[in-house]
């Protein structure tokens, strides 16, 4: 359920009308609904009551420390993939004891940080990472707590920029030589066997793919519980959301409610695979980012121009590719509505682009919106996750505020960049010294 929609004639995030936001911050800005992060864990908390479970909230689709924050209070432990991640996690005041790391390429200097925080588990990738954590461990003096990454090659699905589960990705270890690797880990010294761990994708939008990775690894996960007391098994996140509402509803006026905004009920999601994990009497992690993140936030732009050629109407506005790559990167589709509530009547066909100079730098093509502007605000829809977080200076573009609303009140949770932020660190050319030998 997410908490956009239209009061009188404007849009409103909670209580608050996004035009008094933007009045106070410019534009292009980020505006997150904190009931709907709420919301989002809740429901998937409540449909795996009966089974003993944390949800590990995926850092990277939102790493704002606010966010952060607020799902703590949730009682959310945390997925991390990087150190910088970790760092996070901490300075939003999250125990280290409810997080998870993964990822394929852990520095050396990532696993003593995360080692010396007291971190729940390591998700591994490979044996060369066991070797390394051991290692490392070792010089620390320190067990490491590590559950391994299998992949079940499961095809979710999905975009293939997204799909992790299947045996050509760099994900994880196959599911044939898991019993192997876990019985060369578990002769380590400094390795604790933990749990086990699996991630099919993301944006997987129908019960199937999950039901059928967890009955594919639920076998193995009980023999390492008989074999080594492993106390976990991570089924992983992937949760998809909608981005097109007239796919799911029919309607463009998906906004004007509070309407169900998930393409997948999370009880058809838990009574896909609460069968075969309840019996296996094991602790279950999941790691949602999209599901808890993608429709708790919006990125709000204004149109600077209009330009009419004989082949195409552009709607040039003040938000970038840097600002929200997906479309770009993925070919992602994004929702558009206005600010000011529309006229029915008046639609126009148009190209929303932004303002970077590469051709790709678009929102939306041939997408008919209601008649634009200069200066109209336009909200794009569903970028709570892997929006802010893949923003980049590209174009030395200063990157854009974070506002989070509770109720009928909102404040910055990330100041806009400034111009001398983005040469903080840099110097200016001088005068070089070369020695010569």
């Amino acid at each position: 359920m997410h908490h956009f929609r239209y009061e009188a004639d404007r849009l409103h995030c909670e209580g608050v009308a996004l035009d008094q936001i933007t009045a106070q911050t410019g534009s292009p800005v980020y505006i997150y609904s904190a009931s709907t992060f709420r919301d989002h864990f809740r429901k998937l908390d409540h449909a795996m009551h009966p089974v003993d479970h944390l949800i590990c909230y995926a850092v990277k689709a939102n790493s704002n420390l606010a966010v952060l924050g607020l799902l703590a209070a949730e009682g959310s432990g945390f997925d991390i993939v990087s150190g910088g991640e970790l760092f996070r996690v901490l300075q939003a005041g999250c125990d280290p004891g409810r997080v998870t790391f993964a990822g394929v390429g852990k520095t050396t200097e990532e696993i003593e940080y995360a080692l010396r925080s007291g971190i729940y588990s390591f998700n591994v990738e490979s044996e060369a990472e066991l070797q390394h954590i051991d290692e490392v461990a070792g010089r620390l003096g320190l067990c490491a707590p590590i559950a391994v990454r299998v992949n079940p090659n499961v095809d979710a699905d999905t975009h293939k920029y997204i799909s992790t589960g299947k045996s050509e990705n760099k994900f994880g270890i196959g599911l044939h030589i898991a019993r192997e690797v876990y019985a060369r880990a578990a002769a380590r010294p400094n390795l604790k066997m933990r749990g086990l761990q699996m991630h099919i994708g993301s944006q997987i939008t129908k019960p199937g793919p999950f039901a059928e990775a967890v009955k594919k690894v639920a076998p193995l996960a009980a023999e390492l519980r008989d074999a080594y007391g492993i106390k976990f098994f991570s089924i992983g996140g992937g949760m998809g959301i909608v981005y097109d509402s007239s796919l799911a509803s029919g309607s463009k006026q998906w906004w004007t409610e509070r309407a169900e905004a998930l393409p997948m009920q999370v009880a058809d999601y838990a009574a896909a695979v609460l069968p075969t994990l309840e019996p296996l009497g094991l602790r279950i992690l999941l790691e949602p980012g999209r599901f808890i993140a993608g429709n708790a936030g919006i990125l709000v732009t204004a149109v600077q121009y209009l330009k009419r050629t004989p082949a195409k109407t552009f709607a040039i506005v003040d938000a970038g590719m840097n600002d929200l790559i997906r479309p770009a990167l993925y070919e992602s589709f994004h929702e558009i509505i206005t600010v000011r509530r529309p006229d029915a009547d008046a639609v126009e066909r148009v190209d929303v682009v932004g303002p970077v100079c590469e051709s790709g730098d678009f929102f939306a093509q041939d997408r008919d919106l209601p008649a634009l502007r200069r200066g109209d605000l336009l909200a794009l829809m569903s970028a709570g996750a892997y929006g802010f977080v893949m923003a980049s200076n590209y174009n030395s573009r200063p990157l854009p505020a974070e506002v989070l609303v509770e109720g009928d009140a909102f404040r910055v949770v990330r100041e806009r960049q400034t111009m001398q932020d983005l040469v903080k660190g840099e110097a200016t050319y001088g005068k070089v010294s070369v020695s010569h030998a």
